[in-house]
């Protein structure tokens, strides 16, 4: 299987316990899909290998995971820093009007036909919808993937297809050369608003 056929749900972040077990973070929206595995392959540097599920709860926002033969504080610290992948095509399945964040990385994103850039991350914790950042050769955006901007998503395509508000993309755009000139005249004329002594 090539690494795109993979996902990753977890990162191993220490080991956990005296009997071998790892705490790791959870990178899924499905944690119960842990009691259904057997499975998970652990990805480092040196490839991806195969280990056995043995138990697993959650714990502190973490899930702790137990393998068989890792059985030492030793053998479980070696693996903090790997990803628990899965392969793609055992992912949960979602709700039509649904995406995951791994599928839209990549993405075109288009707004009215016009192409604004590829989705380079999917930001979370900023507001009520994810940020979207969008980057080109102009530059870069950040823009609520927010269900009533939505048009069409062609994970198959590649493509995001929205329909932004007029105005939006100027907020919080790069300034431009005669915007950075504008200010760096005003601040040689002391025009600092909000400065402090």
């Amino acid at each position: 299987m090539a690494e795109s056929d993979f996902v990753t749900v977890a990162r191993v972040v220490r080991s956990q316990g005296r009997r071998g077990e790892v705490a790791a973070e959870l990178l899924t929206d499905f944690p119960e899909r842990f009691a259904e595995r057997r499975k998970l392959f652990v990805a480092d540097a040196s490839g991806r290998r195969e280990l056995e599920l043995e138990a697993h709860w959650l714990h502190k926002g973490r899930v702790v995971l137990k393998f068989r033969g890792v059985d030492s504080i030793e053998q479980a610290q070696a693996l903090a820093g790997c990803e628990l992948q899965i392969p793609r095509e055992e992912r949960a399945p979602l709700p039509q009007d649904a995406a995951y964040v791994s599928d839209l990385i990549g993405c075109e994103v288009l707004d009215r036909g016009h192409s604004l850039g590829v989705i380079a991350e999917v930001q979370f914790g900023a507001g009520e919808a994810p940020l979207l950042q969008v980057k080109s050769e102009a530059g870069e955006h950040l823009i609520p993937f927010a269900a009533e901007f939505v048009e069409n998503v062609d994970v198959e395509l590649r493509r995001v297809a929205l329909r932004l508000p007029p105005g939006m993309l100027e907020i919080g755009a790069p300034l431009t050369d005669e915007e950075k000139r504008a200010q760096r005249d005003a601040g040689r004329a002391g025009d600092w608003s909000g400065r402090t002594k």
